[in-house]
C-alpha cells in the first residue's frame, strides 16, 4: 500500500504517452479521484494546432466569405445569386454521396425538401448532415465533391 501512495502508475503513463503518439495529440490530462496527471510533449507538434485554430476562426468575418464567394463564381453563370445559397455551417471536407462511389444525395434540378439531407461535411472525423433550410429546386451544386469548405462558403443555391 506504501507504494501505491508514493508510486505513480507509470503504465497509466506509458498508455497516455501512446495514445498521444497514436492520436497525433499534443497533450492529453486524466484526473481520478485525487490524482491528476497531465502528459504533454513540446517541438513542432504543439505549433501545428495553432495554424489549425486560426484556420477554423478567420472565415468567421465577413470580409473573408467574400473572397470565397468569389472563388466560387467563376463556376457559376456571371450574375448568379448567391443570396438564395446553402452556406457551410462549419469547416471540413464535403461529400456529395454517402459513400463513395454511391448515389449523391442531390442533382442540379432536384426538388428538395426542408430538413432534407443535401451533403456530408466530416468534420474532425465525424460525418456531419447537413439539411435543406428550405423546401425548393436544386440551381446548382457550388461545391466539388470531396473539396475542403471553409465556414460560410456556398455549398448549393436552392429557389
Amino acid at each position: 500500500m506504501a507504494d501505491k501512495k508514493s508510486g505513480i502508475d507509470q503504465a497509466l503513463i506509458r498508455d497516455l504517452a501512446n495514445i498521444l503518439n497514436d492520436t497525433d495529440l499534443t497533450e492529453i490530462e486524466v484526473e481520478q479521484d485525487d490524482l491528476r496527471i497531465r502528459v504533454s510533449r513540446n517541438g513542432t507538434p504543439v505549433a501545428m494546432p495553432m495554424p489549425a485554430y486560426n484556420y477554423q476562426a478567420a472565415p468567421a468575418p465577413a470580409p473573408a466569405a467574400a473572397p470565397v464567394a468569389a472563388a466560387a463564381a467563376p463556376a457559376a453563370p456571371a450574375g448568379r445569386d448567391l443570396s438564395k445559397a446553402v452556406t457551410a455551417p462549419m469547416v471540413g471536407t464535403v461529400y456529395l454521396a454517402p459513400a463513395p462511389g454511391a448515389r449523391p444525395f442531390i442533382e442540379v434540378g432536384s426538388t428538395v425538401k426542408e430538413g432534407q439531407t443535401l451533403l456530408i461535411i466530416e468534420a474532425m472525423k465525424t460525418m456531419n448532415q447537413i439539411p435543406s433550410p428550405k423546401s425548393g429546386k436544386v440551381v446548382e451544386i457550388v461545391i466539388d465533391d470531396a473539396s475542403p469548405v471553409e465556414y460560410g462558403e456556398p455549398l448549393v443555391i436552392i429557389e
